[in-house]
């Protein structure tokens, strides 16, 4: 069964779809918000934009750094993935921020379904340079997240350094996942953000795989 999902969230903050498939493959939204400019030209369709035999991956929330976050998540996670918000960032980075990672947990839980058959923990280290990072998944539908950067900036680029922790809460409350990230060591804000969502894609990707059966991994016999 193909585990993909797709999702439109809208209010009166943020305007936001999102096409997501778990295996990679094509995905695309049915209509870009960024398709066309007002002369009917063209535009690019994403700032973070990777298109290959195996993944499509266009991500455009407004926010450039966040953007090559999730770029980097739906990367080494293995996902095809197409993300875009039209956010009210004339007041801040909040409200895109936050709806994007509840809409992009939203249409993970869709996209994975009962959780059966998959190994359900998973676990990843990813360095940058001289930071290191450790991500810690259970698809456990009980959502929880400590999350433990030690970022000093006060932004990278137009995100906030406080609003990344807050992603990672965000979409793991909606993904109905428990989550543990933490940077153990480096000096450069950057680096130690990076390599925590690629930290994270590596232990969603191990979570997400297949344990060879069709089971639930539970002693409960359900997690949904």
């Amino acid at each position: 069964m193909a585990r993909r999902a797709e999702l439109d969230r809208v209010t009166n903050e943020t305007k936001i779809q999102i096409a997501l498939s778990l295996d990679g493959g094509y995905v695309e939204v049915k209509k870009s918000f960024f398709a066309e400019q007002s002369n009917g030209e063209k535009k690019e369709a994403s700032q973070a934009n990777q298109t290959s035999s195996a993944q499509v991956i266009r991500i455009q929330t407004g926010i450039g750094f966040l953007d090559h976050m999730i770029h980097a998540l739906a990367k080494h996670s293995g996902w095809s993935l197409v993300v875009e918000c039209i956010g009210d960032l004339h007041i801040d980075d909040h409200h895109t921020a936050e709806d994007v990672a509840i809409a992009l947990g939203s249409t993970f839980h869709r996209a994975l379904g009962h959780v059966k058959g998959v190994k359900r923990f998973g676990f990843g280290y990813a360095p940058l340079d001289e930071a290191l990072s450790r991500s810690v998944v259970d698809l456990s539908n009980r959502p929880y997240a400590v999350i433990d950067l030690g970022l000093k900036r006060e932004k990278i680029g137009d995100l906030s350094c406080e609003m990344i922790p807050h992603f990672l809460e965000s979409f793991a409350q909606a993904a109905a996942i428990t989550l543990h990230v933490d940077c153990l060591r480096g000096s450069n804000d950057h680096h130690r953000a990076e390599s925590a969502f690629k930290s994270l894609a590596i232990a969603i990707r191990e979570a997400i795989s297949s344990n060879g059966t069709d089971e639930v991994p539970s002693t409960k016999g359900v997690l949904f």
